[in-house]
């Protein structure tokens, strides 16, 4: 189990990198050696990996801003 958990933070990490790769590259500068590798391993990735580590950012995400705004827009703040 702690080995999947650990693959889990890797595919989200790995899905960062490539995003950063894919907006640097669409913006026509050059890639580095490690961003064409991220990219050339997030495409090799499986469609159910892909979108595990999609959503777990997701549901990280939102989770974390729904924390935040109950700790900043929550009823024990006063105006």
């Amino acid at each position: 189990m702690a080995d999947e958990s650990a693959e889990i933070f890797d595919d989200l990490y790995l899905g960062l990198r490539a995003g950063g790769a894919i907006r640097k590259q669409r913006r026509g500068e050059p890639l580095t050696s490690e961003e064409e590798e991220a990219l050339g391993r997030w495409q090799r990735l499986s469609t159910w990996r892909k979108a595990f580590a999609i959503g777990g950012f997701a549901v990280g995400t939102f989770g974390l801003g729904f924390t935040l705004g109950g700790l900043i827009f929550g009823r024990w703040r006063k105006a």
